[in-house]
């Protein structure tokens, strides 16, 4: 049976595909079933709405194409560049590293030395150069000290890696504000990167390179950009180099803290008296404090700003947790208080005398650290400075400017106090006891009388006080006075030193010679050059307080030439054995011992009954000498016990005669104040003194004994020497010029 319909079924394939496609054997159901084959336009709008939506038509999408393509050019170029920078600053702090010495080599930088000097008992009272009290390390070191420099300084210090950008922002966001550059004022410095300026960058101080220490050091702190890209590139090298504690070591034992000190040890000697290992937190703080501006909160120039910088740094340990609420208390109910030597500063004068007087390259230039022994007595000093402290106020009128200077000393030399000017806490300071030349006065006429009774004359000796004039070649007649204008006749060489004639010390030093008063006073330690005219004997001469107070002392210790010293050994640092002794001390004799006796005896008279009456002690003997030089420039009083010997000077630095002063005044009060004080405690022993033996000559005429005068050769001199000095006992008030320095009552 044939089939009726002959179509055949419609293929799905053969309406989809063309005949190129009809290779597959078979139509797969569930391929053209599959929903991805109908969604296969979907992502093509997608696509097309993505570049709508991207601008890309109109004058927006073309600025905001532009822009895409500056970003991206920007990033290329600043991933490359920072790649490169990178690179070159990795080398940088490679080849620091590589330069980088053992931590141990950066602990002491001093590019000099430091001076300690310790008084008669060995206790140290003063301190020049830079101190290094030796190294600490983290381990040694208080960790009060250490806690105190972080919350101060660097309070992220252990966590950062050299150098802190917060810190940096903080620091210029200040400055700014302040009205100051972004590198100008507050730093934002990390201990690392301070470390770094400590240590010049690595750049050693050369002596020969022109600058001074302190111009080296101001150039290493230079805040420009470029100094602070080096800084902070040497700061990440140390930070690959050493440990955090290493780094701070150096810190610690670099940093200067004024005074001289340099580091934690030193600044702690200095200021406490004690090792850095001890410190309390009120001293740490203290210590921490200064960081910032050494010299204007050292404790030496201002303890209670010292110590309220110092609260300040208290109340960041607590904050930081280093000090309980309790610690921090007790740090700020007692603050730090200096020692001893520190507070009282005792000897600025006298150490800044033996610095300029003892060896350069071991004092003012030393590279080594020094320990000397001084002749010092800090009661002593004190004595003097009280003393000064005491007449000023109580006596002189207020406002005025005169200036006084005093030198106490022992019989040999030995220094026990110095004090310079009015201003006693000081260093570097004019020191007048010692720089100031100035004329003697009267004050030199012990050495007139002194040669003449090393010839052999007699204190009881006699001399007509009455007008003389003497005829001077090339100046004319010259006549002096005396300060009263009034003539007393005929009168003993005793009576003439006690009341401080003028006449007769002119008399007595044109008969025994004046090339032989020259040269006993030049002996006796007066290295200036001294008058070559009759004036010599009234003290027209310059010399300085030391060198007359020292010429005394060796009348005192029986007419043998005394040098002041102050320094009696030197050593350096942790050696045993001393470089160097006493440089000074008793030299040879000038007068034989009789002479100095008596010569004391009269000089006694003086305090005791003449015009330095102002100057008596209770229950010691004293003798001395006043001085007052023309117009009352300068005003002197010098005398002994048999203890002590001591000089006051006084008068202006600028020349203008004092006002109703002489030696007899306000200098012999100052030094019988003094003297008081320095002889508190002590048992009263006499003057070593010898009162007259022996003929008696009347110099100007009268019976004559062995020495001078009588018949023959004798009796031609004695009538000369008479012609020269006069013969009768005229007292009219004549002469008609003043002396070059005047006598005083």
């Amino acid at each position: 049976m044939t089939n009726k319909s002959p179509r055949k079924p419609p293929l799905v394939a053969d309406k989809r595909y063309t005949s190129g496609s009809r290779k597959t054997r078979k139509p797969s159901v569930t391929k053209t079933r599959k929903t991805p084959q109908k969604a296969k336009p979907a992502p093509r709008k997608r696509k097309t709405t993505r570049r709508k939506a991207s601008g890309g038509g109109g004058l927006i999408g073309f600025f905001r194409r532009l822009i895409g393509w500056f970003l991206r050019l920007i990033w290329a170029i600043t991933w490359r560049v920072g790649s490169v920078v990178s690179l070159i600053i990795a080398l940088w702090v490679g080849y620091i590293y590589t330069t980088l010495p053992d931590v141990t080599e950066l602990l002491d930088g001093r590019a000099r030395g430091s001076v300690t000097m310790l008084d008669r008992n060995g206790d140290v009272f003063a301190w020049r150069g830079d101190q290094f009290g030796g190294v600490i390390t983290t381990d040694t070191v208080s960790p009060n000290i250490k806690n105190a420099i972080v919350a101060t300084e660097d309070k992220r210090f252990y966590r950062h890696f050299g150098v802190s950008p917060r810190g940096i922002a903080s620091a210029v966001r200040i400055n700014l504000s302040e009205g100051r550059g972004p590198l100008s004022g507050h730093g934002g410095s990390t201990i690392t990167q301070q470390s770094a300026k400590l240590l010049c960058l690595g750049d050693p101080y050369d002596p020969d390179s022109g600058m001074s220490e302190a111009e080296y050091e101001s150039d290493c702190r230079r805040g420009t950009l470029q100094r602070k890209i080096k800084e902070a590139v040497f700061a990440l090298a140390m930070e690959v180099k050493y440990t955090k504690d290493e780094i701070l070591t150096i810190y610690m034992n670099r940093a200067f803290l004024g005074a001289g000190a340099r580091g934690f040890e030193a600044a702690s000697q200095r200021y406490f008296g004690k090792s850095a290992s001890n410190v309390s937190p009120a001293e740490a703080a203290m210590l921490a404090g200064l960081l910032v501006a050494p010299t204007r909160y050292a404790p030496t120039n201002s303890l209670t700003r010292s110590q309220n910088r110092a609260t300040v740094i208290v109340g960041l340990m607590e904050d930081q947790g280093y000090l309980s609420a309790a610690e921090a208390r007790g740090a700020r109910d007692h603050p730090a208080q200096l020692s001893e030597a520190a507070a009282e500063r005792a000897g600025g004068y006298f150490a800044d005398w033996v610095m300029s007087a003892g060896p350069e390259y071991f004092t003012r230039n030393t590279t080594e650290d020094v320990i000397i022994r001084t002749t010092l007595d800090r009661r002593l000093q004190a004595a003097a400075e009280d003393a000064m402290q005491y007449v000023f106020e109580n006596k002189v009128r207020q406002g005025s400017k005169a200036e006084a200077a005093i030198v106490v000393m022992s019989a040999d030399g030995a220094v026990r106090a110095i004090v310079g000017g009015r201003e006693t806490k000081v260093v570097g300071a004019f020191n007048r006891a010692v720089q100031a030349k100035r004329q003697t006065g009267s004050a030199f006429k012990p050495f007139v009388y002194g040669a003449a009774l090393d010839l052999g004359y007699s204190p009881l000796d006699t001399v007509i006080d009455e007008p003389f004039c003497m005829n001077i070649p090339g100046s004319g007649q010259w006549c002096p006075k005396n300060y009263t204008n009034n003539f007393k006749g005929r009168v003993t060489l005793a009576d003439a030193l006690k009341d401080s004639l003028n006449i007769p010390a002119v008399k007595v030093s044109e008969k025994v010679g004046r090339e032989l008063v020259r040269q006993v006073a030049s002996q006796f330690g007066l290295e200036s050059d001294l008058a070559a005219g009759p004036a010599l004997a009234l003290g027209a001469s310059e010399s300085t307080l030391i060198e007359m107070t020292g010429a005394y002392a060796g009348i005192l210790n029986g007419g043998s030439a005394v040098t002041p010293y102050g320094l009696t050994e030197l050593k350096l640092l942790g050696e045993s054995e001393p470089l160097m002794g006493t440089e000074g001390g008793i030299g040879e004799r000038v007068i034989q011992t009789q002479a100095a006796e008596e010569l004391i005896w009269m000089m006694e008279k003086v305090v005791s009954e003449g015009s330095g009456r102002r100057a008596r002690l209770p229950d010691w003997q004293a003798a001395g000498k006043t001085g007052t030089t023309q117009a009352a420039r300068d005003a002197w009083f010098i005398g002994f016990t048999s203890q002590y010997v001591a000089g006051v000077w006084m008068g202006y630095d600028d020349n203008t005669p004092l006002s109703g002063v002489t030696g007899g005044g306000l200098p012999a009060e100052i030094w019988h104040e003094t003297m008081v004080r320095v002889h508190e405690g002590l048992e009263p022993t006499p003057l070593p003194m010898r009162g007259p033996t022996g003929p008696v000559e009347n110099w100007d005429g009268g019976t004559p004994d062995n020495r001078s005068g009588g018949t023959g050769l004798g009796g031609v001199v004695d009538k000369v020497l008479r012609d020269i000095f006069g013969g009768g006992g005229n007292r009219n008030n004549s002469g008609n010029q003043n002396p070059q320095g005047s006598g005083d009552r």
